[in-house]
């Protein structure tokens, strides 16, 4: 970071992680909306505002995946009572959630964000696993979405099958799990306030999301990044 006062570095920081939070709630009406005349037929003017999921989707992205001895791992493990939105042709990915709300990316934004707190600023893997596990896995969902990304349904299909936890994450093949890289700005920012080494940082994020290559071990899931 350039040199300038401490206060206005947690200015910026907190307006960025605000932001971060914002675009999340005005995108997800249209998530994975591939082509944009497909936007303006559902929203003739664009997406001015914060507004409600549709009920429909130009793609079909909610397939259920495999059982793993025998629970199914949308349903039982994770998006508990949501499973009835899957399986069904073109369902909107985030089945009901209303203007304004955040998507589940988000939802373990936060999670990664109460982690650092809990640990002075600084990330731990161990308690990023203990929250992440514990927020995804509630018998009451803690968020209000209706999809997971691959690489969520993957880390817990090889939780379930015995794996290691910090050996779990989904190896992205052709295409990435991006999805991820929203949980990588409040360990970013936080890791910076202790130490300005962009070097170091770069490390810690590499421990939360590894690259694809197999190079190193996977606490959480693979992206480009």
């Amino acid at each position: 970071m350039p040199d300038m006062s401490e206060s206005l570095i947690k200015s910026r920081i907190t307006a960025a992680l605000q932001a971060l939070y914002v675009a999340d709630a005005l995108a997800m009406p249209v998530h994975w909306f591939y082509n944009t005349d497909d936007i303006y037929k559902r929203f003739p003017t664009g997406i001015r505002q914060f507004e409600d999921a549709p009920q429909k989707h130009p793609h079909d992205f909610l397939t259920l995946p495999a059982t793993v001895n025998g629970k199914q791992i949308v349903g039982d493990v994770i998006l508990k009572g949501k499973q009835k939105y899957w399986g069904v042709p073109h369902q909107h990915v985030h089945q009901g959630m209303k203007a304004g709300e955040n998507t589940l990316n988000a939802h373990c934004a936060r999670v990664v964000t109460r982690t650092l707190i809990e640990n002075a600023g600084c990330y731990s893997s161990e308690q990023f696993l203990d929250n992440y596990i514990a927020f995804m896995t509630a018998d009451t969902p803690l968020h209000p979405d209706t999809y997971a990304e691959s690489y969520h349904r993957g880390f817990f299909t090889n939780l379930e099958k015995g794996l290691p936890r910090n050996q779990c994450g989904l190896a992205a093949g052709s295409t990435a799990s991006v999805g991820g890289l929203v949980t990588i700005a409040p360990i970013v920012f936080s890791e910076l306030l202790i130490d300005r080494s962009l070097a170091r940082v770069k490390t810690i994020c590499r421990t939360h999301l590894p690259d694809p290559s197999g190079r190193e071990t996977c606490s959480y899931m693979r992206c480009l990044c």
